[in-house]
């Protein structure tokens, strides 16, 4: 029997190709599984380099932030934290990241 394969959502495509450019610039990541026990509202990426380190949520030209999601970014900035979230690749690119 053949296996199916899962559909490639356009937020896992734009996820693969932000991992792979921030790997590319050396950047080390961290992939925040969504799953049972993890924070509701925590951001996909939690990436870190040469001192800095950036919690990025990833989404669609169109999609939106959750309240989870807003609470989670307002409670990193609350406490000094960097949080973005990113809509393509390109943005990164933008602002030379």
């Amino acid at each position: 029997m053949a296996r199916t394969r899962k559909k490639v959502t356009p937020e896992t495509a734009i996820k693969g190709s932000v991992k792979q450019y921030l790997q590319i610039k050396g950047w080390f990541i961290f992939a925040i599984l969504q799953g049972l026990g993890a924070k509701r509202g925590i951001a996909d990426f939690y990436v870190i380099k040469d001192g800095r380190s950036i919690w990025m949520e990833i989404k669609t030209p169109t999609g939106k932030q959750t309240d989870h999601q807003i609470q989670f970014q307002a409670d990193i900035e609350e406490h000094g934290g960097e949080y973005m979230v990113v809509r393509d690749v390109q943005e990164l690119i933008d602002i030379n990241l």
